[in-house]
């Protein structure tokens, strides 16, 4: 790594806007590694992908991709998809991972098959679902099975509220998924590489780290380091390397837990394209860590060598 050129990477297209739910946020993440990259002295070009974005970037002879596409046609497989087929290079997780990550669904199926904790949940398909979800217990996190910035998330207390947060989340996805709320802290662990960083204890005000939470507020509270013994921070980053590779993520990305009361640890999902505005995590970590912006998005553009 010490040893690449910027213009060994030749011409990078940075993928940002798309068609998702999260197209605001994709801009701001792919202006400021764009930024960083042209600072560091890589050909880097903003593109903003519709249904001609293989021909554009195989006719202007783009030789690799930053994503920076958050949500579905950029962090759910499909892009990456695309890119593999014209085999042009590209940051992050493969095609496996990513469709994995994104799917909240399968991908606690998948943690749940392994012995991996994550808490107990029921797929809403129909109304019929709803009894299932609601036998869970209250309170429950409601959220579509492939949105992500907490996009249609909502806490509920009762089935009126189940049943009104069901429809809300379902004008997102077929599948919504009813969660065992967790009390306790909520973490994230962001993964570079090999490397494990600090992990970020999150705290708002808000009922959860909701959108608001997560991008607007300035009540919201990051705790890096998170304030846990030494030992126990290792074994939650150990748990969330598991979790990540399990789905076959690779390259960078981030878990996000929660410990309960009793400090048991329960995995709530993987993001395998992670915000990279002035509010985001992995940046967070990684300058904790001593990493700052433009090496960070240096080293993510690393993981577009990987065979």
């Amino acid at each position: 790594m010490q040893n690449m050129q910027a213009t060994d990477f030749g011409k990078v297209a940075v993928l940002m806007g798309g068609h998702s739910a999260e197209r605001e946020i994709s801009l701001k993440s792919g202006n400021a590694v764009l930024k960083a990259l042209k600072h560091k002295g890589v050909d880097a070009h903003p593109v903003d992908p519709d249904i001609n974005i293989i021909q554009k970037l195989l006719t202007e002879n783009f030789t690799r991709a930053f994503i920076c596409l958050h949500g579905r046609g950029g962090e759910d497989g499909v892009i990456q998809g695309a890119l593999e087929t014209s085999k042009i290079p590209y940051t992050g997780s493969g095609v496996l991972g990513s469709a994995l990550g994104m799917d909240k669904y399968r991908c606690k199926l998948l943690w749940k098959s392994i012995g991996l904790p994550t808490p107990e949940f029921v797929a809403i398909h129909a109304e019929q679902d709803l009894e299932q979800a609601a036998a869970l217990g209250f309170p429950l996190m409601i959220k579509p099975a492939q949105e992500g910035s907490s996009i249609g998330m909502a806490r509920v207390e009762d089935a009126m509220q189940l049943e009104a947060s069901w429809k809300e989340a379902a004008n997102y996805d077929n599948i919504v998924l009813a969660e065992r709320w967790i009390t306790g802290n909520e973490y994230t662990c962001a993964i570079l590489g090999e490397q494990l960083l600090p992990m970020i204890r999150l705290e708002t005000p808000r009922v959860f780290y909701d959108y608001e939470a997560k991008y607007h507020s300035n009540s919201t509270s990051y705790h890096c380091p998170c304030g846990l013994p030494n030992n126990i921070e290792a074994q939650l980053q150990a748990l969330a390397l598991q979790a990540f590779q399990s789905v076959g993520a690779t390259g960078w990305g981030r878990v996000d837990l929660f410990t309960d009361q009793d400090g048991n640890p329960w995995l709530l999902e993987v993001n395998t394209v992670p915000g990279m505005t002035d509010h985001s995590l992995v940046p967070m970590a990684a300058k904790t860590f001593g990493i700052d912006f433009e090496e960070l998005v240096w080293r993510i553009l690393h993981t577009s060598l990987q065979p």
